[in-house]
Parts: C-alpha cells; structure tokens; sequence
C-alpha cells in the first residue's frame, strides 16, 4: 500500500493548511481494512475530491477520478478498490466509479447514460460493491469479473446488503420505507423493520434501525424471527449504526439534546458500552468501521468548525483531516417555545453581540424530513458578525424529535408547517431577540419552498427573503423533476392527480400576488432534484409585478453548490442582499 502511494507524489498536500470560510471540509471517510489508512472527500481544493491519507500522517494523497464533484467514497474489503460516487454537473444524478488506491484503473460501473446510482456497499469479505440505480434496480457489482448483476427489480426499491441467497432490501416511499429479506431463490418476501437502514450479520441475522416505534432503534432480528432491542430511549434517536463486519461489536450514533450527537460502543457477546470521547465536534456523521474492527472512522463538525475526518482506535481519538473551529466563532443556543396549536418547537438562536432587539432572520432547513443541528455554517456566521441574528428552526416535519413531529405537515398538514414559521417570528419579537420590523426568511430546497409559502402567508411579516432552489409549484415540480423523485415524494406533499387542488393552494406560485419582500432567488442550472424552472417562473412574476428581486443562477451546479467558487459567491450575495434590507448603511456603524 504504502508502495503504491508514493508514486502519487506530485499530488501530496500538507491537511493542516487554512479552508476557506465556505469550505465544506472532509467527509465521507472509509478506513482500509487494516485501519492503516483512510480514503475521505475533501472540498480543500476547490471542488469535493477523493483524498487518501495514513492515519497518524499529516501528508494527503489526491485520487483524481476527473472533473465531477465527489460526493461519497468506500473502501473494499478487500482493500484493492475504492467506490466514489461522483455528481457529473453537481446534478442529482449520481455514477459510482471505481478506482485502485493509487489512482490506477478508473472506470465506471453505474449511474450510465440517464440512469442515477447509489447506496453504495462493499460486501464484508468480498469483491462485490452493492449499488440501487433509479430507486427501480438493484444490482452487485463485480470488479474482477466486470459484472453488473441484477438483484432484484421494482418500484421505489433500494438494495442494503446480501448474503448468499438471501438479499436485504429497502421499499416503498419517503416516511413509510420498509425493510424485507427477499429469498433470491423464490422471491419471498419476509417482513424485518419499518426504517431504512439494515445490515446482515455473520450469524445470519439482521441489525436494523427501526421505525416502528416513536423514536427509532436499534434491533437485531434473529434467523428465527425474534427480535432483540439493542439501543432505544425515550427521548433520543438512533440516527445511524455500524456493524463490525464480524459481528462483535456495534457503532450507535445518537441525535440527542435537539440535534446534537452522541457516539456509542456496544461490544455485542458482553452487552458492555462506552462512548466515544473527546467528542471532536457537535455533530457527528458517516460512521464506519475498518474490515478488521481496529478502528471507526466518522465525521465531525461544529458551529465555526468545517467537516473533519477523524478515527477512533483503542481508547484514542486522533484527526486525519480537521479543521478547528475559527476564532470568534459564536456558539448557538437551543430555543424551545410553543407553536400556534401548542406543539413544542425549537431552533438554534445565532446571537450578534449586544443587547437585542437585532435584525434577525429565520433559517428554514431542507427535506422536510431534515434537521437543524448545531454545526457548520459559514452563512450563519457571517450574518452574526454583521449584527443580524439567526434563528435556524426545526418545525413540524423535521426529524430528530420523534415520529409524530417528522409526520405532522404530511398532505394537508403542511398549513400548519407554514403557519410554524409565524409562531417562529412571534418567539423572537416576544423574547426581545428581533426587531419586528427588520425579520427576513431564508430557506434552502423544502426550506425554499416554505421561506415562498410564509412570504405569500404572512407578507406583513418579512423585511426580506431569500428561496434557494426552493420549489414554488408542486405542478412543476412533479412534471419536471426525476421520476424517483416524484415517486417518493408523494406519501410527503400529496399526489400530484388525486391532490391537485391542495397541492395548487399549497404553491406559493398560486399567491405569489401577496409577496412584496424583496427575494433573492438562487438556483443551479443543473438542478433536476428541483428543477431550475421553480425558480425561473418566481423571478418572472416577481419581474412582472416590479417586486424588487434577484435571480442568481449558478453555472455548472445542481441541487447543492459543490465547487468553492460558487459557494463563496453565494455567501458573498447572500450577506449583501440580507443586510441590505435589515441593516441599511447607516444602521452598520461598527460591523
């Protein structure tokens, strides 16, 4: 290994160097079978690529696997190939490639032509990469062979794990995903959880997290059918797990306290725990553990603090690609207040220094089924600096607080979604945290769409706005956006045939005579999660009506803006436009 690294040398890079303050980080990271070495996305030159790095070495080797942003990279078990997930255009259409260690034999295995790929999955012990293309087919990859085999075919279908004749598979839509052993040999179906996360064991049983109660667990179900709760609590989440690939021990990550996160050990024959410390960040993702359990990788992130890569070995916590959070850095609180129906919601307050009221404005996150949690975010905290607060909320449809929180704005529940965000303004202007007359609303992709719904609602409200590929007719969106993405959406927001008059008063596009705030819109050209056309037909009303506005569309990207030149542009006109409007010049003595 160490041999075929060096021949990279003209691609090495010290990882202590300074990001930017758009920078995203590292992610995704995948630890080599012996733990000695560590594959992981980095955004540190300009655009998410595959770095491969040795634990407890401070020098990075570059994979290049060629001009499309990386989103996701996994190391065989084997240790001779590495799995990226690419996003030709920043699109949502995704290609799975793989690629030797040292940079040797790229080439593509999925996500050809229109098709889109993911769910990536070495099997433990063998050479055969699990992938879903279209939500529709699921298929094993073999490198050596130079196979593509199909597992099994259907609607809304994803394939989690195989073992000899027996496959794992998630089905059905958004909210109501099922798991099931399918018999390759009969094509029986037998039930095993509701959730979306499920792994074989060497014993033949399933680790699952499951769904079925009000907050999700782990369970193992046993050859015999029984089941075995392993983590659950009454008032935290299991978020994700990782199964030592032998079976002995487990990796539980926790969303606790409002969406921060804990990391969990559970040695399986003994039933002992222990948590994972230091915690390097708030917020942690991507567990994963190397072939031969000697080490769990994950990511980590905080308020000021970019995504980093760090691994967890013996009692030892150590980084393999981090960034410390930037000096000045302000530290949100969890805010907890009452909604118009009396449901609990809550947000994390950003707070400028001094005494308030500020301008403020409200953050509303993507999915919906998403959370707010306290970690990374540039945009934040350059709005803090200028003086402005912001209060990034969790309302009804975010996950993290239960089942029943994640399912209340389902079909026509969504006007109480909306009607969230008043009870969001009336917290902060009754708490002394906002001015009411310099609030603005901003939201990304499902938080687009809701920042166009509350603007349309309650115009009376809002200083200024800011939609970000939000989608603002669920006609068109429906009609354009990918088939598996319309598919899966329906059990959230409706049907697109039989819900046709709710959807058409849920569209912001149906009231968009009410907006008067000024709106920044921002789209990538390439979007077809949220085709671009949401935002184009937003900025054609508002230019018909002379509502002040700005369409800022952005070359080259899709549904996420993955390349730092776009990223710093947008932190740049987002800043520009919210202070223009809730801090006008001579309001900015100071900042």
């Amino acid at each position: 290994m160490a041999g075929a690294l060096n021949r990279m040398d003209v691609a090495v890079l010290p990882v202590s160097w300074t990001l930017p303050p758009e920078a995203g980080g590292s992610w995704s990271p995948a630890l080599s079978p012996d733990g000695g070495h560590c594959a992981y996305v980095s955004d540190r030159g300009g655009r998410p690529q595959v770095w491969v790095q040795p634990v407890g070495s401070d020098l990075a080797f570059l994979v290049d696997t060629g001009p499309a942003a990386v989103v996701g990279v996994q190391w065989s078990s084997g240790g001779g190939w590495l799995a990226c997930e690419l996003a030709p255009g920043g699109a949502p259409r995704h290609e799975v490639w793989l690629v030797r260690p040292d940079g040797s034999e790229l080439h593509q295995v999925a996500g050809f032509d229109a098709d889109t790929a993911g769910n990536m999955r070495w099997l433990p012990g063998r050479s055969l990469l699990a992938v879903t293309e279209n939500l529709a087919t699921a298929r094993l990859v073999d490198p050596v062979a130079g196979s593509r085999t199909v597992v099994a075919k259907g609607r809304l279908i994803s394939l989690l794990d195989v073992a000899d004749d027996r496959a794992l598979l998630r089905l059905g839509p958004r909210g109501a995903r099922r798991i099931v052993v399918r018999d390759l040999r009969s094509g029986e179906d037998t039930p095993v959880a509701l959730g979306e996360q499920a792994v074989f064991a060497p014993d033949g049983s399933v680790y699952a997290r499951s769904e079925a109660g009000e907050f999700p667990a782990l369970i193992r179900v046993a050859p015999d059918g029984g089941v075995q709760v392993v983590a659950a609590a009454a008032r935290a989440e299991v978020e994700a797990f990782a199964l030592v690939p032998d079976g002995s021990a487990v990796a539980v990550l926790w969303n606790v306290r409002g969406g921060e996160s804990e990391v969990e050990l559970i040695d399986l024959p003994a039933g002992t725990r222990r948590r994972v410390t230091p915690r390097p960040g708030t917020v942690v993702s991507d567990i994963g553990w190397s072939f031969d359990g000697s080490g769990l990788a994950f990511a980590a992130e905080g308020p000021g603090q970019p995504y980093g890569v760090w691994v967890h070995s013996g009692e030892q916590v150590r980084a393999v690609s981090a960034a410390p959070a930037a000096a000045g850095s302000v530290p949100p609180t969890l805010e907890t207040f009452p909604g118009h129906d009396g449901l609990e919601l809550s947000g994390w307050l950003f707070r400028p220094a001094g005494d308030g009221p500020h301008p403020a404005v409200i953050w509303l996150h993507g999915g919906p089924e998403a959370q707010e949690r306290p970690g990374h975010s540039p945009l934040f905290q350059a709005l803090v600096r200028a003086g402005i607060a912001v209060f990034a909320a969790n309302v009804r449809g975010s996950s993290g607080f239960g089942k029943t929180f994640v399912n209340a704005d389902n079909g026509a529940l969504r006007y109480a979604a909306i009607e969230d965000v008043r009870s969001c303004v009336r917290y902060l202007i009754d708490s002394e945290v906002a001015d009411g007359s310099r609030v603005g609303c901003m939201g990304r992709s499902y938080g687009g769409y809701l920042t166009l719904a509350a603007l349309t609602t309650f115009p009376e409200l809002f200083a200024v706005g800011v939609d970000i590929c939000g989608m603002s007719n669920f006609a068109t969106f429906y009609q354009f956006t990918e088939p598996w993405i319309a598919a899966a959406a329906v059990s959230k927001y409706g049907d697109p045939v039989t819900d046709a008059d709710l959807l058409r008063d849920l569209s912001p596009l149906t009231h968009i005579d009410r907006l008067r705030a000024p709106l920044l819109i921002v789209h990538g050209e390439n979007d077809s999660n949220v085709p671009v056309i949401e935002a184009a037909q937003v900025a054609a009303a508002l230019a018909e009506r002379d509502v002040p506005h700005r369409y800022l569309l952005f070359a080259g990207e899709g549904h996420e803006l993955l390349n730092s030149t776009s990223r710093a542009e947008f932190l740049h006109e987002t800043v520009e436009w919210l202070t223009r409007y809730l801090r006008p010049e001579p309001d900015r003595k100071g900042f």
